[in-house]
């Protein structure tokens, strides 16, 4: 049984790259029909109001703006809900850009390098399929998930091997935050006075350094960079409690 044929804009602004493109559907993938090409924004909107395709190639930028394919993926959702987006770009490294289209409601983002487009991929978003990436994008975020679970680990050791209580934690967070020990003794969850709240900095200074390192003696500051180094504290999730 033939499939049956989904319809697709491919909106790219270079022309030997739109003749490619349009190549590699031709060739590779040919369950898809293309209604139509457009090179800037304009001639897409036009062409949307003729006929409504199941996906738009898109391209992130258009007549030199990296931002403009971003706009036009957050409207295709809000006025074509159901029309799929798969996003093939030059922009090999503008990370933001891929995590604002993302945002706007794109079913995948492909690199203009490597693979480019495979008839994988298409289907894959045709079929529902949402983060569809080619592989210089995967390689990125499994690289990123490996160090952020790595940082993770790091942090539950110390927290063992140092013996961090939530206590510890909630009071080393707050002095990174710039309380001072009459602040902290007043949040909700901090059942302690400022003298017992001394002690604990104390403590903590035993614990987190070594005993020639306490010689010149050690301030809240130098406190919360080791606790920082030891990852015991998370610089992204530095926020207050309420108070």
């Amino acid at each position: 049984m033939e499939n049956k044929k989904f319809k697709v804009i491919i909106v790219e602004d270079v022309k030997l790259e739109l003749k490619g493109t349009e190549e590699i559907f031709r060739n590779e993938i040919p369950d898809a029909e293309v209604i139509g090409t457009a090179m800037t924004e304009r001639d897409f909107w036009a062409l949307m109001e003729q006929g409504v395709p199941d996906l738009v190639l898109l391209d992130l930028g258009l007549g030199g703006s990296t931002t403009i394919g971003v706009d036009i993926c957050r409207n295709i959702f809000k006025r074509y809900p159901g029309v799929h987006v798969l996003i093939f770009t030059g922009e090999v490294s503008n990370e933001k850009l891929w995590v604002d289209v993302l945002d706007a409601g794109a079913d995948g983002i492909i690199l203009k390098t490597g693979e480019l487009l495979t008839k994988t991929d298409v289907q894959a978003v045709m079929e529902g399929k949402k983060l569809v990436f080619n592989y210089p994008i995967l390689e990125k975020i499994v690289e990123r998930f490996r160090t952020s679970v790595l940082n993770e680990q790091k942090r539950q050791e110390a927290v063992i091997s140092y013996d961090i209580d939530e206590y510890d934690e909630r009071f080393l967070r707050h002095l990174a935050l710039g309380y001072t020990k009459e602040m902290i003794s007043n949040l909700k969850g901090m059942p302690f006075g400022v003298k017992s709240l001394e002690k604990r900095q104390n403590d903590l200074v035993n614990r987190l350094f070594q005993s020639d390192e306490r010689i010149s003696g050690v301030n809240a500051t130098r406190l919360v960079v080791r606790a920082l180094e030891l990852r015991i504290l998370d610089i992204d999730k530095l926020e207050a409690d309420e108070e």
